[in-house]
């Protein structure tokens, strides 16, 4: 059994000639799969259809901001009618209030919020704010947790409590990372290591709340809550990067569903509707630090763009008026409690996790709380699960190490039909 993927072969060949790797972010590629990516004509509810022809159930969701699904028409009526007045105009509008209005009022963090463009530029513009607002240099992040490509937190773990990171890419100096401190994700004790021996020079903590970028890991009881209590005591920040969790796992976010408040917080994915955006907000305090009331610099030309605000504000409006997260739970919890007896039933090592519409089957038979845990996932045996998974109509991460995502409308027949699938898969890759 497999899909007709001659058309997406043939036309990847041809990106591949004019665009580094065929794919414009290595999130696309199929590296740790093998074979090449599906090339994507279009987007409709649960599904994504390629130019093969081919229907598959997607459960990335343009890894995460289509929680309406693809092509909500309320979504598409507001850009629709963004559209009919301009693109961009580098000047303030109506809309960029509006979008900071409704922020402010449902995530519990943020007094203050601005807008950019990206996940990447938000983090970015976060951890340089926390510096210029405490005057500290240091920044604590963990292993496993991706923020994005920004120079000083593309770093990996090194050993110990208080080695500090190394780049993990070329053109990355080593003084972008030098006062970057990378440590264990739900190692609090870790934590308060470091924070003795150099609480004072200690910027922030950035960190994702729910982590997506080493599979769906879960914070473990009390650890929000001792990083939240470790900044207040030394008088650093606690930055939540919520890109992913931010309207996925709660309306208010991880924040919300924990009860951990940040100092700072960015957002993404959802706020854009599908469009490019990102943002980052928190106390009235702090902000007022950003330019142009306080010294610290951040600017860009297509932040607020008015297309991608319109987007977002039909999106997080009807998020508020439906509350589609209790029914969005319990489908998810469905589908992998289906996922789990498909896999105990072929005799699998796994484990799961599940945050809200955030989840992931990891193929390692041990809870995974951490990268060095997460690094022990058989990813050959993904790779088959994948491929399988494919071949039947179910698109999934092309990654072990990425959380899956269901949307509002992911209906009764696409998890019968995804469980029915794994059975099948699981069985063949046992």
């Amino acid at each position: 059994m497999s899909l007709n993927r001659t058309q997406s072969q043939s036309h990847f060949q041809r990106a591949s000639k004019v665009i580094p790797g065929g794919v414009n972010s290595p999130a696309r590629a199929f590296g740790a799969v093998g074979g090449e990516p599906l090339i994507m004509e279009r987007g409709e509810g649960a599904y994504l259809y390629d130019i093969d022809g081919n229907q598959l159930v997607d459960y990335i969701g343009s890894w995460g901001p289509h929680i309406l699904g693809h092509r909500d028409p309320d979504v598409m009526a507001a850009i629709t009618d963004a559209l009919k007045i301009g693109t961009s105009f580098g000047a303030p509008t109506t809309l960029e209030t509006e979008m900071a209005e409704l922020i402010v009022e449902i995530v519990p963090s943020i007094e203050k919020v601005r807008m950019v463009n990206s996940g990447t530029e938000a983090t970015m513009s976060a951890v340089r704010l926390a510096r210029g607002h405490t005057g500290r240099d240091k920044i604590i992040k963990f292993a496993g947790c991706y923020h994005g490509h920004v120079d000083s937190l593309l770093v990996q773990a090194g050993s110990g409590a208080l080695t500090l990171g190394t780049p993990s890419s070329p053109g990355i100096p080593v003084g972008c990372t030098q006062d970057t401190i990378v440590l264990e994700y739900n190692n609090l004790d870790q934590c308060r290591e470091v924070f003795q021996q150099e609480g004072q020079n200690i910027a922030c903590i950035i960190l994702e709340p729910v982590v997506g970028n080493m599979g769906c890991v879960v914070p473990q009881p009390g650890f929000l809550e001792g990083l939240r209590e470790l900044c207040t005591e030394h008088g650093a920040l606690l930055i939540f990067d919520e890109v992913m969790t931010g309207f996925r796992v709660a309306l208010g976010g991880a924040q919300e569903r924990f009860g951990v408040t940040p100092d700072l917080t960015t957002l993404g994915k959802i706020i854009g509707g599908g469009m490019p955006v990102g943002a980052y907000g928190g106390k009235a305090e702090v902000m007022e630090s950003i330019s142009p009331t306080g010294p610290v610099y951040q600017a860009g030309t297509l932040s607020g763009n008015p297309v991608a605000m319109a987007s977002g504000l039909a999106m997080l409006r009807k998020l508020k008026a439906t509350n589609p997260y209790p029914a969005l739970e319990e489908k998810t919890a469905k589908l992998v409690a289906g996922l789990n007896d498909a896999a105990e039933e072929a005799g699998l090592p796994h484990s799961s996790s599940q945050v809200g519409s955030m989840f992931t089957i990891f193929f390692n038979p041990e809870e995974v709380t951490s990268y060095t845990v997460s690094a022990k996932n058989d990813t050959d045996r993904f790779a088959k699960y994948f491929w399988g998974m494919m071949n039947r109509g179910i698109y999934l991460p092309c990654s072990q190490f990425e959380a899956n995502f269901v949307s509002a409308v992911h209906s009764e027949e696409d998890i019968e039909k995804t469980i029915a699938a794994a059975k099948e898969v699981m069985q063949e890759i046992a």
